[in-house]
């Protein structure tokens, strides 16, 4: 007889990219010609520079070892400092308000174990990236979604969040650009964030992985540049999106250094840090030269600027997105999300995702990637075009 698992697994349901890539897998094995606006993972690799610091640093016995620093190497934090302070102009200590990750999203999941008690709320926005919802689920919390929608540009309304809720709350979770929406925020609005913690006694989690993927010169900003807000903000960042790393998984927290304490204390008690050989990769593309950042935004913002208008010449209204490289489009024939994206790939071959799997007000809308896995993504990108078109003319 099996053992059962643990409440706590089974209040999590599956993970929503691994039924995508079941079936992704079964199209393909029927021989399908699939382009595959799926999954955001950059198709673009990493910057050679960056692969050539790491062969150098994995052929140097000293990285081969633990990181015992626990917060990463502080050369790795003085790169991070200093990429902060020429970005955005915001001055950290790397000694006690950085930490690195093993991804961003390594991060993100262990906040929640850092501060949730059983019972306690955590405010995530809807639609939203999963991990916040299943990270709090994995401490025992409740979650409270805040609505995003297009007439409020998919910013949260602070002020719609019950007065007992923002009392009882230990997390607010925003994540701008965002995934899936392709949203931004403006200071203005982090400013109003920023206050929001300070009265409510809420530590603000700002994902902010996509900072770099913006386009037509947009220069986002990050929460930390708020009036007060290390005094109550962590922000998460991510070397994945901005320098083609997902594989590498590096990232880092920064910010309010006794939330930095707290995220350091749980890591140490579950893994054993970055591999310094990567680290030192990291610090070569945060203090390299970032000619590689701009080609990459060049890149995605070219597919955009095809994508988006051949959708809308097909008669499908899609607003361009200002940053990241998703694409979130309204549902056409009164379908529901999951049972139009299922059409587009059975009968266009196009594989995108279901708004819903982002949550219940993910519903009526699909999320397409720019990041096209394959050669010739002009062709592939016409490719799409005339299954999509195919599809819509079957409404």
């Amino acid at each position: 007889m099996p053992v059962p698992i643990a409440l706590r697994l089974q209040r999590i349901p599956p993970y929503p990219f691994e039924e995508i890539a079941k079936i992704k897998a079964k199209k393909l094995a029927q021989g399908a010609k699939l382009v595959d606006l799926g999954i955001g993972d950059p198709d673009l690799p990493t910057p050679p520079h960056i692969v050539e610091a790491l062969c150098e640093a994995a052929h140097d016995p000293s990285t081969h070892a633990y990181d015992e620093s626990g917060f990463g190497l502080p050369a790795f934090r003085e790169a991070v400092a200093q990429w902060y302070r020429s970005r955005f102009g915001v001055a950290l200590d790397p000694g006690c308000e950085i930490q690195s990750l093993i991804g961003s999203k390594e991060g993100i999941a262990h906040i929640f174990l850092a501060y949730l008690n059983p019972g306690d709320y955590s405010l995530v926005p809807d639609p939203r990236y999963m991990v916040y919802s299943t990270g709090t689920m994995f401490a025992g919390g409740s979650y409270y979604q805040m609505p995003l929608d297009a007439q409020r540009g998919y910013l949260p309304d602070l002020a719609a969040i019950p007065p007992d809720v923002a009392r009882n709350a230990r997390l607010l979770f925003l994540n701008y650009p965002n995934n899936p929406t392709g949203a931004v925020a403006p200071l203005g609005f982090f400013n109003e964030v920023v206050e929001f913690g300070h009265r409510n006694n809420v530590l603000v989690c700002h994902d902010c992985a996509y900072s770099e993927v913006a386009y037509d010169g947009l220069r986002v900003p990050s929460i930390l540049q708020a009036e007060g807000a290390k005094e109550v903000c962590i922000e998460f960042h991510s070397l994945s999106k901005t320098y083609n790393m997902t594989g590498w998984r590096v990232g880092f927290a920064v910010g309010n250094k006794e939330a930095i304490a707290a995220l350091s204390k749980v890591k140490t008690n579950v893994d054993s840090g970055v591999f310094m050989a990567v680290q030192r990769a990291a610090i070569a593309a945060l203090t390299g030269p970032q000619d590689c950042v701009k080609q990459m935004q060049a890149a995605y913002q070219e597919r955009r600027d095809r994508l988006v208008p051949g959708l809308n010449a097909l008669g499908w209204q899609v607003p361009k997105p200002k940053a990241t490289f998703y694409v979130w489009a309204p549902v056409l024939g009164g379908l529901a999300s999951a049972d139009f994206a299922a059409r587009l790939l059975d009968q266009g071959n196009v594989l995108l995702i279901p708004g819903s799997l982002y949550g219940s007000h993910g519903e009526g809308f699909v999320r397409m990637s720019l990041t096209i896995k394959g050669p010739e993504k002009t062709d592939l990108i016409e490719q799409a075009l005339t299954g999509i078109g195919q599809v819509l003319r079957g409404l």
